[in-house]
């Protein structure tokens, strides 16, 4: 006779939120730090206090929302192809593939404009520290970025699984916010996710747009084609390529959404043209007047055709 009882997901500990006292006390550490003069970095006191403000929004809005995201994740597991369940070796293979699938969602935050009305939050500081890493996303339950996870959990990862692996994924980027730590040992570098790779992916600077999308490892970057090292004889540019200008952290987590929105309303568009301004890279327009990162970066290589051949930059006919 089979057993109808139904077996409770795995229980893992909602190490984000333990982490809160950590994340607030390492940030005031180096703020301090900072201000003292024994440490690399900078602190405007506005700026740092929203990038708070807005990650107690983001908890918030996990506590209220997440639901939502899990349940759609809950739905797709009974369509399973098996079920891997939970051990130690399933744990660290869903860590990698995770932050595989990591690198895709984030590569598509970027080039896709409906996921970059999230993400943008994230890069709206024009300073780099670790306040900058929580810095979230308040609508990032609404913008169906969920479904871009349903792969693994088609192929057996519990949904409940996936998600502790995605919180250490982003616990694990919490202390690449920094400018404090210049540079690691070769192996690590060339392995992780570090301050120096994740300082790039923050930048501004035309040859630095769009690349090091890793979340841990970084050698996802280098295989496919997205990896940029830092220059130590480039001033990074931090925050948005067009910034907020406010620190209103209302306005900060919704003008892109509603920027969006009200571009696709533009009266005279054609059909495709509204879901271009809705799902095309951002900064792309149906008259040409705005540019993309990657039209950005190509107009770079155009005037300095010598840089053409550098990791992360397209050549010079990508113009």
């Amino acid at each position: 006779m089979q057993n109808n009882i139904p077996i409770s997901p795995p229980e893992f500990p909602l190490i984000l939120a333990m982490a809160a006292p950590f994340f607030v006390l390492t940030v005031a550490l180096e703020w301090w730090f900072v201000r003292k003069g024994k440490i690399a970095g900078q602190y405007n006191t506005k700026d740092a206090l929203t990038s708070m403000f807005m990650g107690l929004g983001n908890l918030v809005s996990d506590i209220l929302m997440a639901s939502l995201s899990l349940g759609v994740l809950m739905w797709t597991w009974q369509f399973r192809l098996i079920d891997l369940g939970v051990s130690l070796p399933i744990i660290c293979l869903t860590l990698v593939a995770q932050d595989l699938l990591y690198y895709w969602k984030h590569r598509a935050a970027h080039r896709i404009r409906w996921f970059w009305t999230a993400h943008v939050v994230h890069h709206s500081s024009e300073d780099y520290n670790l306040s900058t890493a929580l810095r979230q996303p308040w609508n990032n339950h609404f913008t169906g970025f969920v479904l871009l996870s349903t792969p693994l959990v088609f192929l057996g990862v519990h949904p409940v699984l996936l998600a502790f692996v995605g919180s250490l994924n982003l616990l694990y980027q919490y202390w690449v916010h920094t400018e404090a730590i210049r540079r690691l040992p070769n192996w690590f570098e060339a392995i992780f996710n570090t301050p120096s790779h994740h300082r790039v992916h923050h930048g501004t600077n035309p040859q630095y747009l769009d690349s090091n999308f890793a979340g841990i490892f970084i050698i996802w970057d280098k295989m496919f084609g997205s990896f940029v090292p830092e220059d130590d004889a480039i001033d990074i540019q931090y925050g948005l390529v067009k910034n907020v200008e406010t620190y209103n952290p209302i306005k900060i987590a919704f003008a892109e959404m509603w920027n969006a929105v009200h571009d696709a309303a533009i009266s005279g568009l054609t059909v495709t043209q509204r879901l271009k301004y809705l799902f095309a890279p951002p900064g792309w327009s149906h008259d040409g007047s705005r540019q993309s990162s990657a039209q950005i970066k190509a107009d770079y290589v155009a005037r300095n055709p010598h840089l053409s051949g550098n990791p992360g930059l397209p050549h010079q006919d990508a113009a």
